[in-house]
């Protein structure tokens, strides 16, 4: 046996016993109490604000192997860990705790002619297997949105952060025991070679019930091919704003700059601004203006370049480019329909935006924009479970079945059918 082969084997073995674990940990947490999870959350709430310092160090070890080989600043941004970051990961953990348990629910009661009392309640979904790159803040959202919903965790971080996902989950470990739950509820795969990765694709002999991948476009398109179970498919944040010729421009301008540069490396970053070319004279280089004197490089049109020197000339390939980086790119479009029509060839169905003062124009965008997230008058940037209330999110599905949107705890279940009789059989 050669190394390549020995290294399969054992990867292999590990994972196997990582599903196995993680099915039977599935099983207590599916009949565990809301008590019981919300305790083993606040635990691990107070164990990520108790050992913050070891964190951000083992997120150091993270960004100096990252800065060593090169990665650019967008990505240094999505690894990197502060006193900041660490609290509000453990706010998000405490605001998870305070949801309504998702579990037993009841989605629908109703009773038959023949007197079966039939209920529809929110189950468990079982395993879940997230596949996630350079966000170790996932390690956290993930692990505890599937811990609320009844779910066990199985995690595949990327290598850029394993450290720091390590780190996080050392706390979150620290919660479930506290609990008294099984520490298999929540595994980070300790292996990062790729064939980890292929495992968990194949179900990991039918013990990962669904998969949720979350990074770039190669990782997500090879989930899609590869998986043999179902996929939450989060695919790139190709995010539009478009100013109406009825925009406020003060309003416009300031959603715009937040929209493209709060944090340009997060999918509701977005990447194409679409100026009406009826808006009123100035808005346009106006818009183009802020943008580049904030440090935005702006990839534009003919209109776009007119208005400042500094406008690179935009390809065709800029359109429908996540870059997620400082850079934007900009057209000017005939009104709303042709607005729609662009978001519909170049868009990812992830998050669009529109900006006006007119109400019919807004309501046409929004029903017409088929996209998982549409807003009007708000930044893109609101593309986050923890902003819609739900605590976290595993991701933004893009996809439209079972989940769409932020998936958080509720996205996070199925049902099942529980029928009562009274001796009722069916007539032949």
């Amino acid at each position: 046996m050669n190394k390549t082969e020995r290294i399969a084997d054992e990867t292999a073995a590990v994972m196997h016993q990582i599903g196995v674990s993680a099915r039977a940990a599935a099983r207590k947490l599916a009949v565990a109490s809301i008590a019981t999870k919300n305790a083993a959350l606040t635990a691990a709430a107070a164990a990520l604000r108790k050992n913050a310092a070891a964190i951000i160090a083992a997120n150091a070890k993270d960004l100096a192997a990252a800065r060593t080989s090169g990665r650019p600043a967008s990505f240094i941004d999505r690894l990197m860990l502060n006193e900041a970051r660490v609290a509000a990961i453990a706010q998000s953990l405490d605001e998870i705790a305070a949801l309504p348990d998702p579990v037993g629910r009841e989605l629908a009661h109703w009773t038959r002619p023949n007197g079966l009392d039939i209920t529809r309640l929110a189950v468990p979904l079982g395993v879940i297997g997230i596949i996630y790159e350079s966000r170790p803040n996932v390690t956290a959202d993930a692990g505890a949105l599937a811990l609320k919903a009844g779910n066990a965790a199985i995690l595949r971080g990327g290598s850029e952060s394993h450290h720091s996902s390590k780190a996080i989950l050392d706390c979150l470990t620290v919660g479930l025991k506290a609990a008294g739950l099984p520490e298999a509820a929540i595994q980070l795969v300790p292996v990062t070679n790729r064939a980890a990765v292929g495992q968990m694709l194949a179900g990991l002999q039918n013990n990962i019930d669904v998969i949720v991948p979350r990074g770039g476009k190669s990782l997500v398109e090879r989930v899609q091919i590869e998986a043999r179970v179902p996929v939450f498919a989060h695919l790139e944040g190709i995010c539009h704003t478009y100013v109406d010729r009825a925009a406020s421009l003060d309003m416009a301008k300031s959603i715009v700059l937040n929209a493209k540069l709060r944090r340009t490396g997060v999918c509701g970053s977005t990447e194409c601004l679409l100026v009406d070319k009826a808006a009123p004279e100035g808005v346009l280089a106006a818009l183009v203006k802020a943008l580049l004197d904030d440090g935005c490089e702006v990839r534009g049109d003919a209109a776009a370049m007119a208005c400042d020197a500094r406008v690179v000339p935009a390809k065709d390939e800029d359109y429908g480019h996540e870059f997620l980086d400082a850079i934007i790119a900009v057209k000017v479009v005939d009104g709303v329909d042709e607005a729609i029509a662009h978001i519909a060839r170049y868009g990812s169905q992830h998050t669009d935006s529109i900006v006006t003062n007119d109400a019919v124009t807004a309501a046409k965008f929004l029903a017409e924009v088929d996209s998982a997230i549409v807003l009007h008058n708000a930044s893109t940037q609101f593309a986050d479970g923890g902003e819609f209330g739900m605590g976290a999110e595993i991701g933004i599905a893009t996809g439209k079945m079972h989940a769409r949107g932020p998936v958080g705890v509720e996205q996070l279940t199925t049902f099942k059918y529980v029928v009562r009789g009274s001796g009722q059989v069916r007539p032949t």
